[in-house]
This record gives C-alpha cells, structure tokens and sequence, in this order.
C-alpha cells in the first residue's frame, strides 16, 4: 500500500460484503477512505456455503473500494461468526522462573501461549484466548499483572473457539480474491468496540447485534468481556416469514419489512394496507400492515429471548454481575421500528440503537454511520490497531538528519514492543497463509 497508516476491514457477511479502507486522522479518529459493497451471494448464517460466488462478491467490493479510495487494497482484517462458534471459561497459570524479577508482557504472553495449546473436539481451532482478572501468589481481582512481583501468575480466559473447515474455508475465498489475510476478528467483539462507550463496558452491558444471517451477542462488565454468542438466525428469517405468510417474492417481501415493517403490533390500525404489484399480469396484492408486524413480531420475539437467555446464562440475574448499562442494539437488524421498545419490554433492561460515529471523523457521511456498518467499522478498527509501529518510523524519515538517531532508537524500542505484543493469533495466521499457498 501507498501509505502505512492506512487500513482495511472485510466484513463477510450473510447478506453484504464490505470492505471498508480508512486511517486514522490527526485527532485519532477514524477517517475512512472508501467503501465497497456488494450483495452476499455465497454465505449461508455467517458460514462460506458458496466459494466461487463468495469470492466473486468479495472482488466486487474490492474493486469498488479501490475506485472510491484510490488506493489498491492488499492485506484486510476480517470477520467471523456462524453457529460454530463456541466460547469456554478456562483458568491456567505459570510459575515464573525469578520470583525476584517482575512481571512483564513475556510472562503474560507464555501464558496465553499455554491457554493456546489446550486441547480442543476434533476439527475446532482456538480464535481468541481474551485474559479476565489475573492472580498473582493468590491475590487475586488483578487487572494489569505487569510491574508486579510475584512467583505463580494465574488468570481467566474467555477462549473463543471455530470450526478450522470454516476458518480456512473463508482464508480461501480472501486468497483467490487477490488479498492477504491479516488477522481473525470475532464479529461481535469488532462490533462492541465501534459501539460502545468504555463507561458502558465499567458499567456492564450487552451488545446485540443482528445481523442477516445471525445475531451476534457480547457482554462486559468492569471493561471486560465476559461471554460471546452466535445465535444462527437473524434478519432473513424475518424476511423468509413475511415471504411466506403473505405469499409474495423475497424482493418484496425485504421492501415489505424496510418500509413498513414494526416489530410492535399494536401499532398499525386495521384499516391500514399495503398495495403489492401482482406477478406479470397478476392482480395486485393487498396486506394488511397489522399482519405484517404480527409476523414480524413473533419472530423478532424469537431472536430477542434467545438473546436474552444467553444473558442469563452468563448471570445477570446475581447482583454482581448486573449489566447496569442494559442492552445496545446494532446491525441491519436494529433499524426496524419499535425494536428498542419491545425489547425493553422483553428484558426489562435499559435499550439504545448503537452507531458506530464515536470513533469516526465528523465529517462521515451519514450512511456510514448506520448501524449496518458497525461490523465493518470494528474490522476496520481492529486493523488500524496495528499500524501505529508502521507509522511511526514512515513519519520519522521526514524530519530531517538531526534526529535521526533519537528516532532509530525509538523505532527499535516500538518495533520491539510490538514483537512482544505479536499475538499467537498473528503467529497463526502466518502459518495458515504457508499452508494455504503451498495448497
């Protein structure tokens, strides 16, 4: 790429793919660049079912982006998600070495490399290993272990886990695109961290995100993620319902639920109705918009309750793992009306609709910031992340012989900080591109 700075998210989603090329500004705001969009034709609830058609998509979207931006795209950080993702509590530890030195990232880092190497059901892969509280000799409640004596390290991990056939599946599709895989984000993580505020996260809450295909949940409290879920259906079934209940096209049915749709019955008079254009030569066909939102509700009902029972799974019941912030409400899916009503009304929980313009320059325009896109932002987020070090030595070559010196040494201190905090993740994805080329 031209630029270090800049970029690029791939959101592979069930019914649109995005690819999304930004940088960051000089205020440390997301400044995005260009946008492609082209309809999912290969994806099946988050899972590749179609690799010609899905790499087809995802050139289109490329080339759509590299028109808007200018820019040739190379390396994207995708998404994933799918009902094949699982998510375990495991707790692991490490006695060090040299009780008398203190802890650093190394030590935290072999431990992670640890919770890598656990053994998982035949054909399922670690994606994310994401450290809770530590313990240091027993104390326990630790957020940040570093700087710290202490002989046993221990800690609990949120541990992520994917199907490799879908993993590889989706590697597939982005290499035979012409592209490079980066790393592995889960979607409902990219999604909370374009959504939601950190005094959200402290406080406690639970992000929903519905999608297509699937609706995507994670929950934090004390500005840690404390459970991730894939609930394999999402927007389309809404849509498959109307298309059957009222006997039209999929086209109209998907207009049917855009422009007049309500999740809240009691809304729509009985007086109120819907003309549709019959099939070639067909008499028109006459909805009542009472009916329509009688389907949509049962089965938004559906996708909220399976939601709200991954809540209670995790324990927002007990008063200590309380969501104070309530629920935030994201994707496509969030966009239907009176949604936010009926799942306060549901839960009983505290609910907004969650835009992904806090960490966007104001100059965005507004379709950007729908909702839709937060996935698409989360990526693009996550791969800015790993930027900065590339930045850094781009910028200091312009300043002149003086500090040059100071700037090698700089560089040299934050390439190796970065080494260090190179994940096992990154380390994976390295192997996984050998492995896919030498295929």
């Amino acid at each position: 790429m031209e630029n270090n700075k800049i970029a690029v998210g791939l959101d592979i989603g069930t019914t649109k793919i995005v690819v999304m090329v930004g940088q960051k500004n000089e205020f440390d705001k997301v400044e995005i660049l260009g946008i492609g969009k082209s309809k999912s034709l290969g994806v099946h609830r988050g899972v590749v079912n179609n690799i010609t058609q899905t790499i087809q998509s995802i050139q289109q979207a490329t080339l759509e982006a590299n028109a808007k931006s200018g820019i040739t795209v190379n390396e994207v950080v995708v998404g994933i998600a799918g009902q094949h993702i699982r998510s375990l509590q495991h707790s692991d530890y490490i006695t060090r070495e040299n009780a008398d030195e203190v802890i650093n990232e190394q030590d935290i880092e072999t431990l992670i490399n640890q919770v890598y190497k656990l053994v998982m059901l035949p054909g399922e892969e670690i994606i994310h290993v994401l450290p809770q509280e530590y313990k240091v000799d027993g104390q326990a409640e630790i957020k940040e272990p570093i700087g710290m004596y202490g002989g046993r390290l221990e800690a609990n991990f949120h541990v992520v886990v994917g199907q490799v056939s879908s993993i590889r599946n989706i590697g597939r599709c982005i290499n035979s695109a012409g592209l490079d895989m980066g790393k592995i984000t889960l979607e409902p993580i990219a999604s909370s961290d374009a959504v939601l505020s950190q005094e959200e996260k402290e406080a406690g809450v639970a992000l929903i995100d519905i999608g297509g295909g699937t609706t995507d949940l994670a929950i934090f409290k004390d500005g840690i993620i404390r459970h991730t879920a894939v609930i394999p259906f999402g927007g389309n079934v809404i849509t498959e319902d109307i298309k059957e209940g009222c006997s039209i096209i999929q086209k109209q049915a998907e207009l049917l639920k855009v422009k007049f749709g309500s999740a809240w019955p009691g809304e729509n008079k009985e007086t109120e109705i819907v003309s549709i254009p019959g099939l070639r030569g067909r008499d028109p066909k006459e909805i009542s918009l009472k009916t329509l939102s009688k389907i949509i509700n049962a089965r938004v009902i559906e996708i909220i309750e399976q939601a709200y029972l991954e809540i209670k799974n995790y324990g927002h019941e007990d008063q200590k793992k309380k969501l104070i912030a309530g629920i935030v409400l994201t994707g496509g899916g969030s966009q239907l009306k009176h949604l936010k009503q009926l799942v306060e009304y549901i839960t009983g929980m505290d609910t907004r609709v969650g835009y992904p313009n806090e960490h966007l320059a104001g100059d965005t325009d507004e379709q950007t910031t729908s909702p839709m896109y937060a996935t698409a932002v989360g990526l693009l987020m996550a791969a800015l992340e790993k930027a900065p070090a590339e930045t850094l030595s781009a910028e200091g070559s312009a300043e002149g012989e003086e500090g040059t010196e100071v700037q090698e040494s700089e560089t040299a201190m934050q390439t190796e900080l970065t080494k260090n905090r190179n994940s096992v993740l990154e380390r994976w994805t390295d192997k996984f591109k050998e492995f896919l080329d030498k295929a």
